[in-house]
């Protein structure tokens, strides 16, 4: 008898095939590394990406989700080629396996520059690049609001160059974290801060060099956004000179440094001493070309009318005599008694006519337009004398006497530079102690420099 042995057969439902290969895909094929190119890429209303990555012979079904989308540093699109870190799941639905992405590395450019080309089209399609919506900076701000960090040398030489441009001016800082975790929300606030609080005439966002992971805090689009939407104008000052961020593009001003941001936001005291000069001698010599013209203006107008009205009457007079003449050579034949009446009404004529009486009348009209004039050109003294006392009032209050009047001296030494500490004087140097009135000459016994 010939025994047979049949292979005992194993029925799978698909659900449990399904189930099968994913406990192997979980044991050998979690944290896997796949390098391709992305291609068929789409983003679901749910926020998740389901694309393909393909290379020269074959492709893979991926899934990015939004938990994960969110911190990758570039969205995924087609054409980009990519290495995938994720594990292999089977879709039971369809029976299909897909790699589940946790995350992506761009192959050649590096993914902080990509998410940078990335927000920098984006911004730009929505227009927060463009010239007309930067809105031109004060030309001379009484409050300055800077959002940087306390420590470091940026906010030292922001405020050594802005006292040194414009002593006097009020400059607050919002201090906030420029780099790392959270430096995005403090920034943001910061700009928020000054511009809803109505207190700054200007901002100055500010950050010292650094590489592109140091400076990225100034790439985010919350950062940009909150730029765009300040109240006042913005101006960004971030890095060095050769250092471009998305918040330069949004910004109303870039500055190349932080100390230049300061040399920008504020003119120097004496540029602005020379346009106040300036304007008190253009408004100086404006009076005087308009007082030469009024006399000038008076003087022909008097002139020449006085001479208009004696020769409009002198030739109407000679008219008036021929006229007479005729008459009188008619009256002639008309007898003599015609022409003594003719002769006696003629010289009462002539009486009320006379021309001394016009001559009187035309001077006092002349005296009365003189004096129209004498009045208009004391109003306009006045209102110039007013407007010259205002700006050398507005010059007064901005003249360093003013300060040498509440109890300060300036020191010089015999080079006249002016001492701001004790360690540049030595001791029995001869310096000058300029006061409100007057000056002293003194010797220095001692120097003391404080802690």
């Amino acid at each position: 008898m010939k025994l047979t042995l049949e292979p005992q057969r194993r029925v799978f439902r698909v659900s449990e095939l399904n189930a099968a290969v994913q406990e192997i895909f979980q044991a050998e094929f979690r944290g896997i590394w796949v390098v391709g190119e992305i291609s068929g890429c789409r983003l679901a209303p749910s926020g998740h990406h389901y694309f393909s990555l393909k290379d020269e012979e074959s492709q893979i079904k991926c899934v990015l989700f939004k938990g994960s989308a969110r911190f990758a540093r570039f969205k995924p699109q087609d054409g980009l080629a990519v290495i995938a870190r994720g594990n292999l799941e089977v879709y039971e639905a369809r029976g299909e396996y897909q790699l589940i992405v946790e995350m992506l590395e761009p192959q050649g450019a590096g993914a902080l520059q990509l998410a940078f080309e990335q927000l920098k089209r984006k911004l730009a399609a929505e227009g927060l690049f463009e010239q007309s919506r930067k809105r031109p900076l004060p030309a001379l701000p009484r409050r300055i609001g800077i959002v940087s960090s306390p420590a470091g040398a940026v906010i030292q030489d922001m405020l050594h160059v802005l006292e040194r441009r414009f002593q006097g001016l009020h400059v607050r800082l919002f201090p906030a974290q420029v780099q790392g975790e959270g430096s995005v929300e403090q920034v943001c606030r910061g700009i928020g801060f000054f511009s809803s609080g109505g207190w700054a005439d200007v901002l100055i966002v500010a950050r010292g060099g650094g590489s592109l992971e140091d400076l990225w805090t100034f790439n985010e689009e919350a950062v940009a956004r909150a730029i765009a939407g300040s109240a006042i104008p913005v101006i960004s000052a971030v890095g060095h000179e050769t250092d471009f961020t998305i918040a330069d593009f949004v910004a109303d001003c870039r500055a190349p440094t932080p100390s230049a941001a300061a040399e920008i936001v504020i003119c120097t005291r004496d540029s602005l001493l020379e346009q106040v000069a300036a304007c008190r001698t253009k408004a100086l010599q404006s009076i005087r070309y308009r007082l030469l013209s009024c006399s000038r203006d008076l003087h022909q107008r008097g002139t020449e009318r006085a001479g208009a009205l004696v020769h409009r009457a002198l030739t109407r007079r000679a008219q008036r005599v021929d006229d007479l003449e005729y008459q009188l050579r008619d009256a002639v034949q008309r007898g003599l008694d015609g022409n003594r009446r003719r002769v006696a009404d003629l010289a009462r004529r002539l009486q009320a006519s006379d021309l001394r009486l016009r001559f009187a009348r035309n001077r006092h009209r002349e005296e009365l337009l003189r004096g129209r004039l004498l009045k208009s050109m004391q109003m306009r003294l006045w209102h110039a004398r007013r407007q010259q006392e205002s700006l050398s009032a507005y010059v007064g209050q901005l003249s360093p006497l003013v300060v040498l009047g509440r109890g300060y001296a300036i020191v010089e030494n015999a080079d006249k530079q002016i001492l701001r500490a004790a360690s540049e004087a030595a001791v029995g140097e001869q310096v000058k102690i300029r006061l409100h009135r007057g000056e002293l000459d003194a010797t220095v016994l001692a120097t003391r420099d404080s802690q």
